[in-house]
């Protein structure tokens, strides 16, 4: 299994510069991915507990894996102006977000925008999508919360907007847009994601993350798919950049591993023995 690495830089805690700057380091650095965040307000290392446990995503074991600040008002921007931006600065690795929000945007407006900053980028955007948690979002900007089941449902459906709105887009995509989604709810989001998408984002132990991937590996059996066809990632910690505790994600089919890092300075050097790993193995 060939092992990449991604850099989610997220757009919070800091100015501009040395944000732009962290994308152009991360780049020379070798990652294969740059990553941008979709939020309005900052959301809480409680915030995101809460979300979690809600959706049953996480259990008491794994929730110090959450790396989150704790000031709801600090510096934010917004998600896709950042993706356009990054593809005109970068020029090596692909670019995308984890994740954009489906109810946010209009997804034919979405799939032109993502086609838009494709050809930005010269061919490099992945669009990574989900159905939207964070609820200060949505109140404040005036969208309908709903229920998790009923978000999930939208997004299925734009989902299929967004794939057929490329189609006739004048011009098309660089390249087919590889799709990311996020989520690990074994009925629905695992079902979506063996569907209609070509990626799949979670976290979790290895043992955690070996069940979820089983119960994909039966919703791409019910639908039909190949497994293989799916790429799995996973968000580690900067405390689990040691690469005998990385093996055992490999060990379970997870290849692409995602670092977070946030303002005012984005220090990435621990982005450093994630790639010296990543070389190890090749």
């Amino acid at each position: 299994m060939k092992v990449t690495i991604g850099a989610l830089i997220i757009p919070q805690n800091g100015d501009m510069a040395p944000m732009r700057n962290a994308w152009v380091e991360a780049d020379a650095m070798g990652v294969e991915r740059i990553y941008t965040s979709d939020h309005f307000f900052v959301p809480t290392r409680d915030d995101l507990e809460a979300a979690h446990r809600k959706a049953g995503d996480i259990k008491d074991g794994n929730a110090n894996r959450i790396e989150a600040p704790q000031n709801a008002n600090a510096k934010i921007f917004e998600g896709m102006s950042i993706q356009a931006a990054m593809a005109v600065t970068t020029k090596h690795a692909e670019i995308g977000c984890l994740v954009i929000a489906n109810p946010y945007r209009n997804p034919n407006l979405l799939a032109d925008m993502a086609r838009t900053i494709d050809h930005l980028s010269g061919g490099r955007y992945v669009l990574g999508v989900g159905a939207g948690w964070h609820r200060r979002d949505f109140d404040e900007y005036g969208y309908v919360f709903g229920t998790v089941g009923t978000r999930l449902l939208d997004l299925e459906r734009d989902l299929e907007i967004i794939k057929a709105r490329w189609l006739k887009l004048n011009p098309p995509p660089l390249r087919k847009i590889p799709i990311i989604f996020g989520g690990g709810g074994e009925k629905v989001s695992l079902r979506i994601v063996a569907q209609h998408v070509d990626e799949w984002h979670y976290f979790g132990t290895p043992e955690q993350l070996k069940h979820k991937a089983s119960v994909l590996d039966d919703w791409c059996a019910k639908v039909g798919r190949n497994p293989a066809e799916i790429t799995r990632c996973i968000a580690v910690g900067h405390g689990l950049d040691e690469g005998a505790a990385l093996e055992e994600f490999v060990a379970v089919g997870f290849t692409h591993f995602i670092a977070a890092f946030t303002g005012p300075e984005w220090d990435l050097r621990p982005l450093e023995r994630l790639l010296t790993w990543r070389d190890s193995l090749a």
